[in-house]
């Protein structure tokens, strides 16, 4: 059982490696598609390099991006693209982590009580509970999620529909901000044809101010790189700052995944179940690629508590 588990975290990280070099590939295919048709139909790829159309297009929509995010927003949108580029956040061993902390944690609260964990739950690092789970502790947002509710639990008479309207309302307004900034980045995807027609604008306004005098194929050739504008607008919008901005949502929401976890393993403690079938409840929660079978994770709880 333990060479099963080790085998299927090992072929899942090397499909999130994978993951990189696809987003990588896809984005060449794009650029190598559109100037190799172009090319195909006669073009010449100097015809499309005009640096003031670019300035136009992607230093507006920069702008613009800027006016209508907070800092906060802004900040988290460099952070989230620079993230896309690394190793995902949650893998496949991360949220088997996240399992066994929680059963770890639920089988102290059944044998121990809730005010065995009071004095953990109250030190800054989480205490014995993160002990053996230094990567989920250096994890604030998900160690604080953690923590409070488990404060809820010690301190407060909420019943199982209280207990679980709260966390949702929380886990509601941390997905909305974990998804802001991948919907800041559409917002500009959105803008950028936009601002690709205000550069064709410019070069017909252009164009029809030295109309005077000028020779057809002159005219034609500044009309041509007006209407790189709108290419450009469309193909940075489409081909670019639209998938990076989908990346990012699904990047998002594996990180509001973990924190599912934890709401649907104390929820059902809450409600009566026993620690394993808990951790099964929120074992169903996750996405097929990163969800343990039943029979791994089983084994490995079992181990847990044998060792224990």
């Amino acid at each position: 059982m333990a060479r099963i588990g080790a085998w299927t975290s090992a072929r899942h990280s090397q499909y999130r490696r994978c993951q990189l070099v696809i987003q990588i590939i896809g984005s060449i295919v794009v650029l190598a598609c559109v100037a190799v048709g172009f090319m195909i139909e006669g073009g010449k790829l100097l015809a499309l390099w005009h640096p003031a159309e670019f300035l136009i297009i992607i230093g507006a929509a920069f702008g613009a991006f800027l006016t209508s995010n907070p800092i906060k927003v802004v900040k988290a949108s460099f952070a989230g693209i620079v993230s896309l580029l690394k190793q995902e956040r949650y893998e496949h061993d991360d949220y088997v982590s996240i399992l066994k902390l929680l059963y770890d944690v639920l089988l102290r609260i059944r044998k121990e009580g809730l005010m065995a964990i009071e004095s953990d739950i109250d030190s800054p690092d989480g205490g014995q509970l993160f002990k053996k789970y230094p990567q989920i502790a250096a994890d604030h947002h998900l160690r604080n999620f953690i923590t409070d509710s488990l404060r809820l639990m010690v301190g407060g008479n909420l019943n199982p529909h209280e207990f679980e309207s709260l966390l949702d309302e929380e886990l509601e307004t941390f997905r909305q901000e974990v998804h802001e900034p991948g919907h800041a980045v559409q917002r500009m995807a959105d803008a950028l044809p936009g601002f690709g027609i205000v550069a064709a604008v410019l070069g017909i306004v252009n164009t029809m101010a030295s109309i005077a005098g000028a020779d057809t194929a002159s005219i034609g050739e500044r009309v041509a790189s007006a209407l790189v504008g709108t290419f450009l607008g469309i193909l940075v919008s489409y081909g670019f700052a639209g998938p990076l901005a989908a990346a990012m949502g699904h990047a998002a929401n594996d990180e509001v995944k973990a924190f599912e976890l934890v709401k649907m393993a104390l929820v059902a403690n809450v409600r009566g179940y026993v620690p394993a079938v808990a951790i099964e409840f929120a074992r169903k929660l996750l996405f097929s690629d990163v969800r343990p079978s039943f029979a791994d994770l089983e084994a490995q709880l079992k181990n847990k508590a044998a060792k224990a």
